[in-house]
């Protein structure tokens, strides 16, 4: 899949002003894009908040970069020649020291397909270009804090157990690793058996309120995690949302 350029998104003009530090400290974060100017700008402004960045001007230097470093957040542009973004992001996901990271599209595009393959090649979010620096800065603390959380209990139900500590899902004695928004999708819904989550939410409790994303991501998450775990105690309630049921319905 190849996407081409057509103009750039982000002035070099640096802001006036100096924004707080963020509170979230030496988090490493790898920026993917093409173009040199929008590396230098997100670069500079991410120091500034005292991230620890590296960059790489393809999808595969990414992957190389990735597999050296292990970066706790990767931002990926969609559109790169060669190896694009999308393509990138499964092959990240196929890394197993990786499949917890964060992985952000950074992307003028604002397609729903465009959205739908991100996240089914197992993104965690979208960044739409442009976008200003002190809003970069807030919805990146904002998805670290997210997916950070408190270590919790595993969940254990019939012939199924959620390991938040681990991050990993054992299914009739078999251990299985989910994306991340997989995994909380999956215990979220798990969390209360029985209970009917409405897709506002899911939206709320897993991408966040400032979160725009397609209104298939949910059904395509669902997919997924079904396959992965040939899990059938996900139910669909049309026009409402999901739940899980402990026991299979036939």
């Amino acid at each position: 899949m190849q996407y081409k350029k057509t103009h750039h998104h982000f002035a070099l003009k640096q802001p006036k002003k100096p924004y707080k530090h963020s509170t979230i400290m030496a988090k490493k974060i790898l920026l993917v894009d093409d173009e040199l100017d929008v590396l230098e700008f997100l670069s500079y402004n991410l120091r500034k908040e005292k991230f620890e960045v590296t960059t790489a001007k393809n999808g595969k230097e990414a992957i190389h970069l990735a597999k050296k470093d292990k970066p706790d957040l990767i931002i990926l542009d969609v559109m790169m020649p060669e190896m694009d973004g999308v393509e990138t992001c499964y092959e990240l996901r196929k890394i197993k020291e990786l499949e917890q990271t964060l992985i952000v599209f950074l992307t003028a595009r604002g397609e729903d397909y465009s959205q739908i393959a991100g996240f089914s090649a197992g993104a965690d979010d979208y960044i739409t270009k442009p976008i200003s620096p002190k809003l970069l800065i807030t919805k990146i603390n904002a998805l670290i804090k997210r997916s950070s959380g408190h270590i919790k209990e595993p969940t254990m139900l019939k012939g199924l157990i959620i390991d938040r500590e681990r991050f990993v899902v054992v299914k009739d004695q078999q251990t299985f690793s989910l994306p991340r928004k997989e995994f909380q999708l999956l215990e979220l819904l798990a969390s209360k058996p029985g209970k009917v989550f409405t897709r506002n939410e899911i939206f709320s409790e897993i991408w966040g309120e400032d979160v725009v994303v397609g209104d298939r991501t949910i059904d395509v998450h669902v997919r997924k995690i079904r396959e992965r775990l040939n899990l059938e105690n996900i139910k669909t309630i049309k026009g409402v949302g999901y739940k899980f049921e402990e026991e299979d319905e036939e």
